[in-house]
C-alpha cells in the first residue's frame, strides 16, 4: 500500500502542510462568543479540518483540479480574545490583514466582519455570495451590536461591501419586515430557500454571476444555509433549507468568477450526527479551492499561448 490512510492525515485541512510561498491560506478562527441560540462553533475548525480528510485522496470530479495544486498552506488558529467580542473582532482583523487570499473555517458567522475589513483594505468595495438562512442584516441581536446576525448591517453601512453587487442565498428564516426591506432597499438580491428550490441550480448560479459581475467577490457560506437534515450541527438550523448537493451544485458553476476570499461558518459539532454537517463544511470551502485551483490553471495556460 502506498499513500498515507485518509484516518492518519496530519491534522490540518486536507492534511496540507505549511508553507511560505503559500498563495492561498487557510485559518481557523475558534469564535462564537456572537451567537444568539445553541453556542458551540467554536470547535468547529477543528471538526471541519477533521472531516477534510475525507477530501484528500484524488481530484474533483468535474474540474479536473485539486487544491494540492495550489501554493495552499494551513496557519492554525487565529488569537481572539476570550469573552470580549469587540477585541476579538480587531485581532481577527489584525491577523487577516497578513493574507491576501484567505479561507476562513469558523466559527460563529460574525467573524466575517473582520474578515471583509481585512479584504476590502486590500481589493475596494466587495462583492458579496451569501449563502444562509438568515439576512444577517439586523443592527444588533438581542442589544448586542456585534452579534453574529448583524455583521451585514455592518458591512453595507462600513461600503466594504457593494450592496448592490451583494446576493444571499437560502433565506427563510422569521425576520421582521422591516429588517428585511431596508436590506433590499440596499440594493441586496435575495433569493429564499423556496424560491432556490423553484428554479434550480443552474438559475441561480446565472443570477449570482449577473449581481456580482466581474467585482472582487468574498463567497461566505453560513451551514445553516442547508436544510437541519443535511447539517444538523449548528446553532441557529432553520428547517426548508438547501440540500448539499443543491449548494455543490450553485459552487461548481462560480468559476469565471473573480474570487478573492471565503469562509465556512456555524459548524457546530456537538450538534452533529456521524460528521455530515462537518463534512458538509468541509466540503463546500474544498469546492471553493478546486474552483481556485481550476482558475489557476487556466490562467497558466492562457499566459503560455502565443
Amino acid at each position: 500500500m502506498s499513500g498515507t490512510p485518509t484516518f492518519a492525515a496530519p491534522p490540518t485541512f486536507l492534511g496540507v502542510a505549511p508553507r511560505a510561498d503559500a498563495a492561498i491560506v487557510v485559518a481557523g478562527v475558534p469564535f462564537d462568543i456572537g451567537t444568539t441560540n445553541r453556542s458551540g462553533a467554536r470547535f468547529g475548525p477543528s471538526a471541519i479540518r477533521h472531516a477534510s480528510r475525507m477530501l484528500i485522496d484524488g481530484e474533483h470530479p468535474a474540474h479536473w483540479t485539486s487544491p494540492v495544486d495550489l501554493p495552499l498552506a494551513d496557519v492554525g488558529d487565529f488569537a481572539i480574545a476570550l469573552g470580549d467580542i469587540a477585541a476579538s473582532l480587531k485581532l481577527i482583523e489584525e491577523q487577516a490583514s497578513a493574507y491576501a487570499h484567505l479561507v476562513t473555517l469558523g466559527g460563529d458567522h460574525g467573524i466575517t466582519l473582520p474578515l471583509l475589513r481585512a479584504c476590502a483594505r486590500r481589493r475596494g468595495p466587495l462583492a458579496l455570495i451569501h449563502f444562509d438562512a438568515h439576512v444577517d442584516t439586523w443592527p444588533d441581536n438581542f442589544g448586542q451590536p456585534y452579534a453574529h446576525g448583524s455583521m451585514f448591517y455592518h458591512a453595507i453601512n462600513e461600503g466594504i461591501v457593494d450592496a448592490r453587487r451583494m446576493i444571499q442565498i437560502g433565506i427563510r428564516s422569521p425576520v421582521q419586515r422591516e429588517v428585511y426591506d431596508w436590506t433590499l432597499g440596499q440594493g441586496v438580491t435575495i433569493i429564499a430557500a423556496q424560491q432556490a428550490h423553484e428554479i434550480g441550480p443552474a438559475a441561480i448560479a446565472s443570477r449570482i454571476v449577473d449581481v456580482v459581475d466581474d467585482s472582487p467577490v468574498y463567497l461566505t457560506f453560513d451551514v445553516d444555509a442547508l436544510d437541519p437534515a443535511f447539517a444538523p450541527g449548528t446553532g441557529t438550523p432553520e428547517i426548508g433549507g438547501l440540500a448539499t448537493w443543491q449548494a455543490q451544485a450553485i459552487i461548481r458553476k462560480l468559476g469565471d468568477l473573480n474570487l478573492v476570499g471565503m469562509d465556512v461558518v456555524e459548524v457546530a459539532p456537538a450538534y452533529d450526527i456521524s460528521e455530515i454537517t462537518a463534512l458538509a463544511g468541509a466540503t463546500m470551502a474544498w469546492e471553493y479551492l478546486c474552483l481556485s485551483a481550476a482558475s489557476a490553471g487556466a490562467s497558466r495556460s492562457a499566459a503560455r499561448s502565443p
